[in-house]
């Protein structure tokens, strides 16, 4: 008895309000039901630009202005019984205004996808010129380093100038020792 009163009593807490039970995180829940039919958002997404993409275009203008010139000539010009629209073109109107309140939301749905797909973009490339850079910077360094390296290195045309100048001064000496040991042997 004194068991079940404490397993009661934290149950309830001190309060003594019912706490929901405890929910097991290594199991997943249970799929609640919904009132709204479940949608795949990309599929959606992809409808909603090419509409925009076709909302878009001169062949939607012109599509657009033929209809409303046959629905005003019908509703004019058609025998009296199979008019379907009176001069005020009340329900013209009301497709009118219809098609543009779901023209707009698409369009700024294409728009936001589109918004998305730069955005990735954009930091795909900035992250590529950063790399750019740290490769040309790293480029840079070696061939500077190089550069240095080179400048200790005998090149061709040092050691060939060197040459000369050392060809040069043995000629002279041969110049000056014959004279010399002519005067040695007088």
């Amino acid at each position: 008895m004194a068991g079940d009163e404490r397993s009661k009593a934290s149950s309830t807490g001190s309060s003594g309000l019912v706490r929901p039970p405890r929910t097991r995180l290594d199991q997943p829940k249970a799929p609640r039901r919904r009132l709204l039919p479940e949608y795949d958002p990309e599929a959606f997404g992809r409808f909603s630009e090419r509409i925009a993409r076709f909302l878009g275009t001169g062949r939607f203008i012109v599509w657009m202005t033929l209809i409303i010139i046959v629905w005003v000539l019908w509703n004019i010009f058609a025998p009296e019984d199979l008019r379907f629209d009176q001069y005020p073109f009340i329900f013209l109107t009301l497709m009118l205004s219809l098609q543009a309140s779901y023209a707009a939301p698409l369009i700024l749905l294409a728009q936001n996808r589109q918004d998305d797909r730069d955005r990735v973009t954009h930091e795909q490339d900035r992250k590529q010129n950063e790399r750019s850079i740290a490769d040309t910077e790293y480029l840079t360094r070696e061939i500077a380093a190089l550069r240095m390296g080179l400048g200790e290195v005998a090149t061709r045309d040092w050691i060939r100038s060197e040459l000369q100048d050392m060809v040069k001064d043995m000629e002279e000496r041969q110049v000056l020792l014959p004279a010399e040991s002519d005067e040695g042997d007088r």
